[in-house]
């Protein structure tokens, strides 16, 4: 078709991984399958399409798979369903998303300052590893900023180049993945999280916050301070139902407490996971 394969097969030697073939008789198999919106939503997102979707149903949807449903394009849709619903999980309701944000800086506020002190006990390894879990939470804190849903790993770096604040934060989050010492890690991390804090108070969701970092109490280590940022989004929640969610530990969503790839990509687990948000 126009000049491409339309017949796939199984890959050689790659079980579950498909390719297109040329086949020059015999009928194609295209992999195209029929099926309603309904039974569609239901198989990928475990959401029946009738009902009205709650905190707890956002939540519960990895971002990777709201990014798959509403980042292409629709070539034809006479009756309007899938319209409606695409328009309807564009983006997260505020006050869910005030959560998402704050969730992040929470979890920023739990970790900055042990990256410091893991690397000034002798600990470079550890301090790495702590270095790279707040890039990328610094990372997923800019999807949440620019609104934009994240992919799932093998994009995600893709797509966070593609964001308006990638040609400011990347040199400042490569030089603190590359660092090879804690101080090196923390400078680069305490430029990354000024502009964190200055595309925060860019959105005016609360009170002008501080965009500069200071010690983690007495202690020769710089931080943000995640949790002052965290705090006051949360206090301008006023959905009911978000705002009894974030009363409790701000664990976030499953994007945010959750690495595991069978939990993101099989939606079956959300009737389990709703649980988190009684």
């Amino acid at each position: 078709f126009y000049g491409y394969p339309v017949n796939s097969t199984d890959a050689p030697n790659e079980p579950g991984t498909h390719i297109m073939q040329l086949t020059a008789e015999g009928p194609r198999n295209h992999r195209v399958f029929i099926t309603t919106l309904r039974v569609f939503c239901w198989q990928y997102l475990a959401y029946d399409i009738d009902q009205p979707l709650d905190a707890a149903d956002w939540l519960t949807f990895a971002s990777q798979k709201l990014r798959e449903l509403t980042a292409g394009a629709v070539h034809h849709d006479v009756v309007g369903d899938l319209t409606t619903l695409l328009e309807r999980l564009t983006w997260y309701p505020h006050d869910v998303w005030l959560y998402l944000l704050a969730s992040g800086w929470q979890r920023i506020g739990q970790e900055e300052h042990l990256m410091p002190r893991a690397g000034f006990v002798g600990d470079e390894l550890g301090s790495a590893i702590i270095g790279s879990r707040l890039v990328r939470d610094v990372m997923n804190l800019c999807f949440l900023i620019e609104r934009h849903y994240a992919p799932y790993s093998k994009w995600f770096g893709t797509a966070f180049q593609q964001l308006d604040c990638a040609k400011v934060f990347s040199p400042m989050l490569w030089s603190a993945q590359r660092a090879p010492t804690w101080k090196e890690r923390e400078d680069a991390l305490s430029e990354a999280y000024k502009y964190l804090a200055h595309l925060h108070n860019a959105l005016a969701i609360t009170e002008k916050l501080a965009e500069t970092t200071s010690n983690f109490h007495n202690r020769p280590f710089k931080i943000i301070h995640g949790d002052i940022f965290a705090q006051a989004i949360v206090a301008r929640i006023t959905d009911p139902e978000v705002k009894r969610i974030a009363s409790r530990p701000l664990i976030g969503s499953i994007d945010q407490y959750s690495d595991s790839t069978d939990i993101r990509s099989d939606s079956s687990w959300r009737s389990i996971l709703r649980g988190l948000y009684v």
